[in-house]
């Protein structure tokens, strides 16, 4: 028994039996010869009994299933082995008798049959007609073997050569040449190992008992394809073609020997296989001849079978070559051929003028495949130009001339031999249904072809085959098929079998890994774009609307990180339905759903073909889709603050996500949203401003760079823009009414978005040295026009090619190097005190040039007219600049104030307005505070006298009272770090008493500024800042425990109260004693 075979036990059962009965017949017929002495002439006597038997156990078949074809196959391994591998003589010994039993799954069986020659197995296998049986089992064999064993076969055809014979000899021919590695079942691999086993790779041509076989068999197995093999074939067609008498077997042999020395002819093919529509094209064309042919052994099989054997039929051969000797040999034999037989085939057949299946065959190969590759012109060519001696040169030329011959006078014959546009599509579905060879490309043709689309075969296919679709490639192809099936005339009103596709299409897309969804998409945008499939197909987008509000309802309401994967699948297939409208409902609504906005920007970032560049050839679409999406759904409809705070940070991820692909570059968003609104008159310009700024803060691809120079991209726009922006300002209190300006609070915005953009353009050079000075000194040119300040503010990116250019009354102060300073003729600059205040615009500029105007500063210490002179002009040009500042520059002015106070360059005199008696207090660690809080109560003075009271409008004095109390919030937090450092330090002293004076004193200064002001209801920030103080006030006297401390507190409450009382305003006045009464 042999448990390994899935087709049935070898042992001793009712079919072997039978098969026992006709060996023994037989040979009873044949006696007194042995069966082993059997003719091919004998065959007609003795093959009945064996036939008949195996006739009756294929019918009957006791063993289930029925399996009539195994034990044809059976038959023939138990003849082979037996002929391969006779039993031991006696005089072997019982040992090796047993060895047999035990390791030979045959022996048994074939034990029971008597001694037999190659007549019985040759005959029985032209009986069953089963030549790829016989090829299977043979190149099964050792090398050796099985050369020896086809030589046996030809010398057995070329003996008493009858009809039968040849068309058996070109089929095993043939099967041999269209033979795979792998198609061998269990039974013939078990065959083969056992005759691998026993016999050596060279036995004697008398059957020796078995040598055993060392090592691994197939280890040292050649290719079934050897040279040696092959040139068996050829020397047999030599020795039969005389009895090739029928014009079908000779365009047989023919297209076989044609199709051999087409493989390994010495001129190179261009690729491994034929591309996949030719040959589509021939197994169809080889199923459309064998459905014609009513006598084909393969005409009444089935469509599969059909096409599984044109598979076989069409496939080239991957053989080793031969060498240069054996390949003439074959040549000049084919032209031997051709010139014996060529004359005598283009006449048939003599009743029609159409060839028969076989001639067809022929001529395809000499057309198609041929040792010309295309026809005999090529092989011509080839003797003109090979390396070839003249005798072969000779033989190449005349044969390649006979074919070029023998096509003319066939050609106007070959009729039928293109098929049909429903055979191939019938034979492509096949091939795709039953997964034959390259099925995945026939996938491709199937797809594409619009002829066979939406018929019910191809829905059909497509939806039992849809697993083999899910690639990228195929799903547009589909898509394209779809499109281009919609449109036509004739299938516009068809409904039949598109819904069920269309399902079928967009389950493919969604089997897709993301990678290849984005693949898909893209080539949507690029057919069709942004409005996708909706463009169409309207079989697509039914319910779209419905269905995209429904999935960014159910992303909203489940933002996390797990709901990610699970909202990207769900956008991907509205994404291909519709591209633009699903962009854009993402980012209206990461700008409206608070706290959404990252989340819906990673949803969009995991399709980088949304990236898709727009055609300039559109209206309003000259950039990316996203860029258009965001403009038309959201710029310009953003309507509160944290719907632009939203906006900014969906901007930034789009541009640098922290995981998948930016959608959008930083050259994008700058010349979409930026650099059309850099002008004063643009409503949202702080957006803008802010956008650019994130802009900067991205870190982009060198190819992509926002500004390389200024002289490219937008560089010079973005640079000049931000610097008249700034000019603005120089008038910004004294601009006309209608005239819009952004805000002071703006100003700070584009002084540091313009310090970074110098250093973004800095830190790339311009395509040559040239051209970086020719556009700075172009951008210098501009910037000469403006404020002088402005020009300062370009001095990173100009500084080191021209010199700062200052009103000259600012040398007067500073030791200015003139290697790097120059004077610019200012008229409103040449006053006395003149250069004090370009000293302090120049010190609001950066805090850099800050602190290179203090260390230049020329004040003669030693001289007290100087310093008095210094200290009453550093209060006018305070007081002149304040009113123009920004938050931050008015906070670069306080580190100067605060500075030159340390220094005791500024000379701010204490007076005792506001004491009622000396206090014996330790003020030095507080001096500055003092002083400070002084200086600017004198400089509201001015500010406030009847010589400017009319200089600033109501929203002027606003803009000064708000800086004032950021200065005097400062001040108190510097007051109580200080406190707090003495407190921590050694010194016993308790600050407590002075802190708790510096609060009463900075309380009065600002209820003197506020009785200075306007009364329009510019004060109410001085109301706020007094109450926080009297609160600070109120906080510390709770922690002061000394023994005099009650006293203390009521006289300063008294006092307070006092000055309080001289308020006008009667609710400010209402509301602090209110305060103090809780004290």
């Amino acid at each position: 028994v042999c448990p390994s075979l899935s087709t049935g036990p070898l042992n001793i059962c009712e079919e072997t039996a039978v098969l026992h009965g006709g060996f023994l017949l037989a040979a009873k017929l044949y006696h007194p010869k042995a069966l082993t002495e059997l003719a091919k002439s004998d065959w007609s006597l003795v093959g009945p009994p064996i036939t008949d038997a195996l006739k009756e156990i294929c019918t009957r078949c006791s063993s289930p299933p029925a399996q009539p074809n195994a034990w044809k196959k059976k038959a023939v391994i138990i003849i082979w082995a037996k002929i391969l591998l006779p039993c031991p003589s006696s005089s072997v010994g019982s040992s090796s008798v047993d060895q047999r039993w035990k390791e030979d799954v045959f022996f048994s069986v074939g034990s029971m049959i008597p001694r037999i020659n190659r007549t019985i197995l040759f005959e029985l296998l032209k009986a069953l007609n089963a030549p790829r049986l016989f090829v299977q089992l043979l190149l099964a064999l050792p090398a050796a073997v099985r050369q020896r064993e086809l030589e046996l076969f030809v010398k057995y055809v070329a003996n008493e050569t009858s009809p039968v014979d040849v068309a058996f000899f070109l089929d095993v021919w043939w099967e041999i040449m269209k033979h795979k590695e792998g198609e061998q079942d269990k039974m013939i691999l078990t065959f083969g190992a056992l005759v691998h086993q026993h016999l050596s790779e060279a036995p004697d041509e008398s059957c020796q008992p078995a040598k055993r076989f060392k090592g691994d068999p197939f280890s040292q197995q050649s290719s079934h394809m050897a040279p040696g093999l092959l040139m068996v074939l050829v020397d047999g067609l030599k020795q039969i073609y005389g009895s090739i008498v029928l014009p079908k077997m000779k365009c047989c042999a023919l297209a076989n020997l044609v199709e051999l020395l087409s493989v390994f002819t010495v001129i190179e093919r261009e690729s491994g296989s034929l591309p996949v529509k030719a040959y589509l094209d021939k197994i169809a064309s080889v199923v459309t001849l064998w459905n014609d042919d009513s006598e084909n052994r393969y005409n009444r099989r089935s469509l599969e079978e059909k096409v599984k054997e044109a598979e076989r039929s069409v496939s080239l051969l991957s053989m080793i070559k031969l060498s240069g000797e054996e390949l003439f040999v074959g040549l000049s034999f084919l032209r031997s051929l051709l010139q014996g037989w060529g004359e005598e085939l283009p006449g048939l057949p003599p009743s029609s003028g159409d060839l028969c299946e076989d001639e067809k065959q022929m001529v395809l190969e000499l057309e198609e495949d041929g040792p010309a590759h295309g026809n005999g012109k090529d092989l011509i060519a080839f003797a003109k130009s090979g390396d070839l001696c003249e005798d072969e040169k000779q033989m190449v030329l005349e044969l390649g001339q006979i074919i070029v011959d023998f096509l003319k006078k066939i050609h106007p014959k070959l009729k039928g031999r293109n098929s049909e546009s429903s055979v191939m599509a019938l034979v492509a579905m096949a091939i795709i249904e039953k997964k034959m060879d390259r099925h995945m490309e026939m996938c491709s043709i199937f797809a594409s072809e619009k002829a066979w689309a939406f018929s019910k075969a191809w829905v059909s296919c497509l939806v039992k085959n849809k697993a083999l679709f899910q690639k990228p490639e195929l799903v547009l192809k589909l898509l394209e098929t779809t499109v281009t099936f919609s449109l036509s005339a004739e299938h516009r009103d068809s409904k039949e079998g598109q819904s069920q596709a269309i399902r079928t299409i967009l389950e493919c897309y969604t089997a897709l890994p993301l990678p290849d969804k984005n693949k898909v998409i893209s080539g949507i945008l690029t057919s069709w774009g942004g409005k996708g499939l909706s463009l169409n197909l309207k079989a697509f987008t039914e319910g779209f609307q419905e269905e995209l509000n429904l999935a960014f309802n159910q992303i909203t309401q489940s933002v996390s990180d797990q709901g990610l994967t699970k909202a990207v699948a769900s956008v991907a297939r509205l994404v291909l339905l519709c591209p633009e409208a699903t962009v854009k409902k993402v980012c209206n609504l990461a700008v409206v759903n608070l706290g959404t906005h990252q989340f819906l920007a990673q949803i969009l970032c995991s399709f980088p073909a949304l990236r898709f560049q727009e055609t300039q050839d559109e209206p309003n679409k000259s950039g990316s889709l996203v860029e258009r999406c965001l403009k038309e759904s959201v710029w310009g409809k953003l309507s509160s603050t944290k719907e632009k705070e939203q906006f900014l940070e969906f901007l930034a991820f789009l541009m640098q996500p922290s995981s998948g692909q930016p959608l959008l570059s930083p050259a994008e968003v700058t010349k979409a949203f930026v650099f059309p609104h850099l002008k004063s008159d643009f409503a949202h310009i702080e957006l803008s401003l802010q956008i650019l700024s994130k802009v900067l803060a991205v870190q982009p691809s060198p190819e992509e760079h926002l500004l390389r120079s200024p002289a490219q991209s937008g560089g010079t726009v973005a640079l000049l823009g931000l610097c008249k922006l700034l000019d603005g300002y120089t008038k910004y209190w004294h601009r006309f009414r209608d005239q819009h300006c952004p805000g002071l609070e703006t100003k700070d915005l584009i002084a540091t978005t313009l310090s970074q953009l110098c250093e973004a353009v800095g830190q790339k050079a311009a395509p040559s040295p040239e051209v970086w000075i020719q556009s700075l000194a172009w951008l210098h040119r501009k910037v000469e026009t403006l404020d002088w300040t402005v020009g300062l503010r370009l001095k990173k990116l100009l500084g080191d090619h021209f010199k700062n250019e200052v009103p000259a009354t600012l040398f007067e102060i500073c030791k200015l190097s003139e290697d790097e300073w120059t004077s610019r003729p200012l008229p409103a600059y040449g006053g006395a005190g003149s250069g004090l205040l370009a000293q302090m615009e120049c010190c609001c500029i950066s805090t850099t040039l800050r602190e290179q105007m203090l260390s230049l500063l020329a004040v003669n210490m030693d001289n007290p007219e100087e310093v008095n002179l210094f200290s009453k002009g550093f209060l006018v040009a305070l007081i002149q600049v304040l009113p123009w500042c920004s938050h931050s520059e008015w906070k670069q002015l306080t580190h100067v104030i605060d500075s030159l106070l340390h220094r005791q360059v500024l000379h701010v005199p204490y007076t005792l307005e506001y004491v009622q008696y000396m206090p014996l207090l330790n003020f030095r660690p507080f001096a500055r505070h003092l002083q400070f809080s002084v200086l600017l109560l004198r400089g509201f003075q001015l500010l406030c006298s009847s010589s400017c009271s009319s200089w600033l409008p109501v929203e002027g004095w606003q803009h000064v009272v708000r800086l004032y109390c950021s200065s005097l919030t400062d001040l108190l937090g510097s007051v109580q770090r200080e406190s707090l450092s003495h407190r921590q330090s050694d010194d016993d002293r308790d600050p407590t008493q002075e802190v708790s004076f510096i609060y009463i004193q900075v309380f009065c200064h600002v209820l003197h500024v506020a009785a200075m002001l306007p009364d329009d209801g510019t004060g109410e920030p001085l109301l706020v800042l007094a109450l926080e103080i009297l609160s600070q006030y109120k906080t510390l006297s709770a922690s002061d425990k000394s023994l005099n401390s009650t006293l203390r507190k009521a006289n300063e409450k008294h006092f307070l109260e006092s000055i309080t009382d001289n308020v006008r305003d009667k609710e400010l006045r209402a509301t602090l004693l209110q305060k103090l009464s809780k004290l």
